[in-house]
């Protein structure tokens, strides 16, 4: 009897199991079918990542090969980590790391909380027309483009025409070489991407505050909040979720210090403190030739990154609940 019962209850319960499954799959198609534009709309993004982020990961390979262009990628020989240990023993590695991280730092100090400030500044603002054109004459900057704003940086620090060396004029003191001295390379780059960006980093933080309950705020005032009280209560609470995400990107890419505005600035006399991954691989890869040397080097890049941004991820999850 106990023969016949066990196989017959296995079968109730395998059914019962298979339902459930069954009715979350018609849920699911049904869910597809009514929402299929909202899909079709993601295609064109989903190819983008697919073509120009994923497939071209397979060229990972040429960091472990001494590639040929001749033979090709595939049939170029295989030299496994040999790459990657020229790169940590070479004295210019240290050197090019230390320019990227002190960037990156100089970058997260000031570039990533400008555009907060900004916004919260813009969102106390009250004149709607004075918000609105102050917003669109701030993030204009954001669409020079490096090779434009290069030139500007030139002409303003210029030691014979330039308008701020005529200011040190004026005050009888010598004209200073901005460009040629590596103590004011960091400076003027953190403080033209400060200038470029923080308008256009303020239309997340402000489409953010959208989002806060108004009636929050009237509580507050009804309590006695001041400003500053309902700023640092409501206002930065309300788009601490939005200020997390954007720093683990910030992180995850600590490494990235941009190409163009150092490439545009820097010259033989601030390799020590300008010189970053971004020109050392153009050197090395292109100028010199040796890609599968520079692919080694932004192999490295990418796999610091990755650990960072899981770092930060997990940092976020613990201590994001408990910031405000």
């Amino acid at each position: 009897m106990e023969r016949l019962v066990r196989p017959m209850q296995a079968s109730v319960e395998s059914i019962m199991k298979e339902k459930p499954r069954s009715l979350r799959r018609d849920s699911l198609k049904k869910y597809m079918i009514r929402n299929k534009w909202l899909y079709i709309f993601l295609i064109p993004g989903f190819l983008y990542l697919l073509i120009f982020k994923y497939v071209p990961m397979l060229g990972i390979v040429i960091a472990f090969k001494e590639l040929s262009l001749v033979r090709g990628i595939w049939d170029s020989p295989w030299v496994g980590f040999e790459h990657f240990e020229y790169l940590f023993q070479a004295k210019d590695f240290y050197k090019v790391l230390r320019n990227s991280l002190l960037l990156s730092l100089y970058q997260l100090l000031w570039e990533f909380p400008a555009p907060i400030i900004l916004a919260v500044m813009l969102n106390e603002v009250r004149g709607m027309v004075f918000k609105r054109v102050s917003q669109t004459i701030m993030y204009l900057p954001h669409f020079i483009s490096w090779v434009v704003l290069a030139g500007m940086i030139v002409n303003f620090l210029s030691p014979s025409t330039g308008m701020v060396n005529y200011v040190i004029k004026s005050l009888d003191m010598e004209p200073v070489n901005f460009l040629l001295d590596p103590a004011y390379f960091r400076s003027i780059i953190i403080s033209a991407e400060v200038w470029k960006g923080v308008g256009w980093g303020t239309i997340i933080y402000l489409a953010a505050m959208t989002g806060i309950d108004p009636t929050l705020y009237e509580s507050a005032k009804m309590d006695g909040a001041g400003r500053l009280q309902q700023i640092r209560f409501i206002t930065l609470p309300g788009i601490v979720t939005t200020i997390i995400v954007l720093l683990i990107l910030r992180i995850g890419n600590i490494l990235d210090n941009g190409f163009e505005q150092v490439f545009l600035l820097y010259n033989p006399l601030t390799y020590d403190v300008a010189d970053v991954f971004e020109t050392y691989t153009y050197r090395i890869g292109l100028i010199d030739g040796r890609l599968s040397f520079a692919a080694a080097v932004g192999l490295f890049k990418s796999l610091v990154g990755f650990v960072l941004i899981i770092i930060a991820n997990r940092i976020a999850r613990i201590f994001g609940n408990q910031i405000w």
